[in-house]
């Protein structure tokens, strides 16, 4: 941790390992005082449920106890962006705002199908079946979690912009169980967070990748029914504009707060 505003990050997933966000933790190192932490179902936390979204908004007051803070800005990435909303909504008196990185929405399904489809469409056809069979498996929280990293590893390069120039796949754990009941919960909390939308007080930004496989509306339907609520568009970013666009989620922090 650095001095300077209280950030803590919310990495993706959920039922995943969270170190992809070590460089944007460095990035953010110099000015921000930086935490994160592993969310529940993967060790050093908890392996064990419940794994709802109201259990792992509760998490992160236990982390802003833990770690002295009053109040905190989160930044949250993917699920953790979708997660961070439900934040703002839950336990505004603990947080100066949120940045919310590329995330699955607020709004309808949050674009969940669209981002789905187009994930399938970038993964060459000749992986593209066995790819689609371990993601239904671990949606249905079955197979192990070696299975679920060889679907992972299957349409890791669909995340960004050029399917022949994306990185190496970082080292990163998996927890179909987790998964499976977590994004059960974020189906069954939609509606409640759609409706909660216009009377959020926290300040928020979004961030989105110009050519990520999360459609934009995700980003800016949800912005739109919130009170000075702004969407960033990173041109030549996808799924994770820290990694392709190193600065740009800074840069948007820096204007947020």
């Amino acid at each position: 941790m650095g001095d300077g505003v209280a950030v803590l990050l919310l990495h993706g997933g959920p039922g995943m390992s969270g170190d992809y966000l070590h460089s944007l933790e460095l990035e953010l190192g110099d000015g921000y005082d930086v935490a994160t932490f592993q969310q529940r179902g993967l060790a050093p936390s908890g392996e064990e449920g419940p794994f709802t979204v109201q259990a792992n908004v509760a998490d992160i007051v236990r982390v802003l106890d833990y770690l002295g803070w009053d109040r905190a800005c989160l930044v949250g990435h993917s699920w953790g962006g979708h997660l961070a909303l439900h934040a703002v909504v839950s336990i505004p008196d603990r947080l100066t705002g949120a940045l919310i990185v590329d995330p699955l929405g607020a709004v309808g399904d949050g674009g969940e199908q669209e981002f789905n489809d187009e994930m399938f469409a970038r993964t060459p056809e000749a992986v593209r079946a066995r790819a689609t069979e371990l993601d239904e498996q671990m949606t249905r929280g079955e197979g192990s979690p070696e299975a679920a990293l060889e679907g992972l590893r299957l349409v890791w390069p669909a995340y960004f912009p050029v399917w022949e120039e994306a990185p190496p796949m970082p080292s990163i754990t998996l927890s179909p169980a987790c998964f499976s009941e977590t994004i059960e919960s974020v189906h069954d909390s939609l509606p409640s967070l759609e409706a909660a939308l216009p009377e959020i007080v926290v300040p928020v930004g979004f961030v989105h990748g110009e050519r990520s496989p999360m459609p934009l509306r995700a980003s800016t339907e949800s912005a739109a029914r919130m009170p000075g609520a702004c969407v960033e568009v990173v041109p030549d970013a996808a799924h994770f504009p820290s990694i392709d666009v190193p600065g740009s989620v800074r840069c948007a922090l820096t204007r947020l707060i």
